[in-house]
Parts: C-alpha cells; sequence; structure tokens
C-alpha cells in the first residue's frame, strides 16, 4: 500500500447517496459514494462548523444541516450561501475492495 494513503474501510460499507464520517489522524471527514463514485471532503462547514455527515446529499450537492448552504461534493465548491469558502478534497483510491484515503 502507498504510504501517502490510508485505508478508510471496504467498498461495501460506502452505500450510494449516503454520507459516512471517518476519523483520520483526529481529521473528521466525509465520504460519499455519488453513483459509484466515492468523494472525501472536510466534515466540517465553512461557515460556521457544522458536522456536515449530519446534513443531506441531492444528487452531487451537499446541504448543511444548519443553515442550508450546498457544495458539490466532487469539487467542495460552495455553490449556495450562506458559506462562501469551499470544503478541502481529498482524493480517494479504490484498490480491490480497500478503501485509501490520500493524506494531507
Amino acid at each position: 500500500m502507498d504510504a501517502d494513503y490510508v485505508r478508510i474501510g471496504d467498498v461495501s460499507e460506502f452505500l450510494p447517496g449516503t454520507l459516512r464520517r471517518v476519523i483520520v489522524s483526529e481529521v473528521s471527514i466525509l465520504v460519499v459514494n455519488v453513483n459509484g463514485k466515492l468523494c472525501a471532503v472536510s466534515d466540517s462547514c465553512t461557515h460556521r462548523g457544522a458536522p456536515l455527515h449530519d446534513g443531506e446529499l441531492e444528487n452531487e450537492v451537499l446541504i448543511c444541516p444548519w443553515h442550508g448552504g450546498q457544495f458539490n461534493i466532487a469539487s467542495g465548491k460552495a455553490v449556495n450561501p450562506p458559506p462562501t469558502k469551499d470544503l478541502l478534497v481529498y482524493d480517494v483510491l479504490v484498490k480491490g475492495s480497500d478503501v485509501l484515503l490520500k493524506k494531507k
């Protein structure tokens, strides 16, 4: 396994359309399966720090549970206020059934 990546689970644990929080080196990261593609972003809203794993997903749009701000889950871009700052995006790699996340 590449030293730059850490295993975060089995591909079967990331069901389509579900929001799954993982902790890597004490950092909360949100991993989402969007139509078979795994996306990973910081789990804290850039507006007021809401836990995004408590939010909702509509297609590729992640909706913050506190104030309804929206982010594109694939790019991390803030697409609807109140947040104006984008989310940190993590690289995800699937090797066999292992889901790996690139360390930052």
